[in-house]
């Protein structure tokens, strides 16, 4: 039985049918919509079932994505090495397990469609030792002008289908080891972002140059096929010395615009996407919005000036649009582009500075992060910008006035009401320290005292013992329902990422280097990944966290110790719970685009996943 407020979200189904009509007349492969989300059918990528088999001491874990242009009562056989291992076809979930078989067993999957069954899949991508490692090559060292020498290390990461060929390639950001936050004085080298295919195959290497610093807050990084052509483009803050895939300079190759202090507050800045199979620029802008007078941002040596967001939203319902933004502690601008036909158009651009913005308590309300979700359920998405939201449009949709804020939620988090929530955690001692808010008004729900910089915090269905989402942080006693009662005492040990790892459908706490399930007592460790290191200082992310292979549930990605490999985990519990591979729900899709957005947090989709929900809605989505 579906909660009343599905079916508000599944509007307009005669109008997205329609939609749907006239994509398949394009010869656009759509889903049929018995239960759409918008009345547009969205972009997104064609993907291969993305089977992979994880060993165990007694088996192996088989699982594949239920894609979202695949019909809603598609069934699975499971082939090793051309002979079917199950009995019936596989209808209820997307795993099977191969009991007593060897790590290097080989498998298939042929999806049953109106009892004809299909071709097979690509082969499995094998887990033998509980997770597969890709290859990576750190680039060469060096010394900064003041005579520091540093080295790389592995950072973020991020995913897209950077060839066309239906698997999921890696784009890594190569961080040096005297990387600063922008609050630090100091020289660092260069950023370097590679593209790499799961072989380890290295398609490119894009070195930013001199002009562009090293840290969390400089380079954000988008994967995304913007333009409909089956591969991914990739977007990033380029300079004067930039040089591309190809070996290509951006500008002039000899500008240095340090200062004495390390930081770049002079020279150009631009806008390029580079094609993501061979890395080579293909366009490039100035960066909206310019610099301008540095101390016009709040302070005059560089800390919030170059604090820069990035994501990739549907503002159109359809089509992916890139987000590029410039500040959060005071003055905010977030520019829209499209990437079409080989060019850069810009959609909107929204500055709280504006005449149409000014004095409507739109400033100083961002976050280290942002988040994209079609909170007013028009079928286009909005960009939600911390403690105020924007529209579509690109017009001011609401704002809070709570301020900034180091971590926020946007999701599903109570399916009891109507629409989408917003969790978030304040630094302001006069606001809230943490609140949730209705997404689509900025309506506050419940708050807690203020208490000071509250740091941290989290919010995801932890726990089946209390319905819905539950929501804590570092300065606020206890966990806290969808309602803002506290509901269990024991906080977990995580304040930090989240995972649905196991076979249930409540989430586990993903910290540092390892992954626990949380009990109201104590929390149970269920992986610890070998070898391995966590990015980003205290913030102890990984390189990525997301459903990027096998079923529903989400893999994590962290560098190996050495970094010469991306070791990915992968869930070796059998699962009886059936949905659509998250990579095809556009709201968890951005998510993993905007995860390596300075302060990293972890993906939500558009749906409620947890104890006790409803059946998962199959998305409306055709790809190119």
């Amino acid at each position: 039985m579906q909660h009343p407020h599905r079916q508000h979200r599944r509007r307009a189904i005669g109008a997205a049918m329609a939609a749907t009509t006239a994509l398949v007349a394009a010869g656009l492969t759509a889903l049929g919509t018995g239960s759409a989300q918008a009345a547009t059918a969205r972009q997104v990528e064609a993907l291969d079932r993305g089977v992979v088999s994880v060993h165990t001491d007694s088996g192996n874990l088989v699982s594949w994505r239920w894609l979202g242009t695949d019909p809603n009562d598609v069934s699975f056989n499971v082939y090793r090495a051309g002979t079917k291992v199950n009995s019936t076809p596989i209808t209820g979930s997307t795993n099977y397990f191969h009991s007593g078989a060897p790590a290097q067993a080989d498998y298939t999957v042929r999806a049953i469609v109106n009892g004809v069954e299909q071709t097979d899949s690509v082969h499995a991508i094998q887990f033998r030792t509980g997770y597969k490692d890709v290859p990576i090559t750190p680039p060469a060292g060096g010394t900064t002008p003041d005579g520091v020498a540093y080295t790389y290390e592995a950072n973020d990461a991020s995913v897209g289908d950077l060839d066309g060929d239906g698997q999921l390639d890696l784009v890594l950001k190569w961080q040096p080891t005297n990387a600063k936050d922008n609050s630090q004085s100091g020289y660092t080298g260069d950023t370097i972002i590679d593209g790499i295919k799961l072989d380890g195959t290295r398609l490119w290497r894009i070195d930013l140059g001199r002009n562009i610093r090293s840290g969390a807050h400089y380079t954000q990084f988008q994967v995304y096929d913007y333009d409909g052509d089956g591969k991914a483009e990739v977007a990033m803050k380029t300079a004067d010395g930039t040089t591309d895939g190809r070996g290509t300079v951006i500008g002039s190759p000899s500008a240095d615009y340090r200062n004495s202090s390390g930081y770049v507050l002079s020279g150009p800045e631009y806008l390029t996407m580079f094609n993501g199979q061979t890395g080579a620029a293909m366009g490039t802008v100035d960066y909206v919005p310019a610099r301008g007078t540095v101390s016009s941002w709040d302070d005059s040596y560089g800390n919030r000036v170059d604090r820069f967001l990035a994501g990739t939203a549907y503002l159109d319902g359809s089509r992916p649009s890139l987000i590029m933004a410039r500040g959060y502690y005071t003055r905010t601008v977030i520019a829209a582009w499209d990437w079409r036909g080989g060019a850069f158009t810009r959609r909107w651009t929204f500055d709280t500075n504006s005449s149409t913005n000014s004095g409507k308590g739109y400033d100083g309300q961002g976050n280290h992060q942002l988040s994209v979700a079609d909170v007013d359920a028009d079928g286009r998405d909005e960009i939600v910008y911390g403690s105020m939201a924007v529209d579509d449009n690109g017009n001011g949709l609401w704002t809070t006035k709570n301020g900034h804020g180091d971590a926020l939620h946007v999701g599903d988090l109570d399916p009891s009401r109507a629409g989408l929530e917003e969790f978030k955690v304040d630094e302001d001692s006069s606001k809230p320290s943490s609140w949730m808010a209705d997404a689509k008004t900025g309506a506050i729900l419940w708050s807690t005292p203020a208490n000071g910089d509250n740091g941290r915090g989290a919010s995801g269905d932890i726990w089946a013992g209390s319905a819905g989402a539950e929501s804590w942080s570092s300065r606020v006693d206890g966990v806290r329902s969808p309602q803002g009662t506290v509901v269990a005492s024991r906080k977990p040990g995580s304040i930090n990422f989240l995972s649905w790892w196991d076979g249930d459908t409540v989430r586990e706490l993903l910290d540092d280097t390892h992954i626990d399930k949380y009990g109201t007592s104590a929390d149970t460790r269920l992986l610890t990944g070998a070898s391995v290191h966590s990015n980003n200082s205290t913030k102890a992310t990984p390189s990525l966290s997301g459903d990027i292979l096998g079923d529903w549930r989400e893999e994590v990605v962290w560098p190996t110790t050495d970094n010469t490999a991306l070791r990915i985990y992968s869930t070796p519990y059998e699962t009886s719970t059936k949905i659509t591979t998250l990579l095809h729900d556009t709201q968890y899709r951005t998510a993993l685009a905007w995860q390596n957005t300075a302060y990293n947090q972890p993906p939500h989709p558009s749906f409620f996943i947890g104890a006790g929900m409803a059946t998962a809605p199959r998305p409306t989505v055709y790809t190119p």
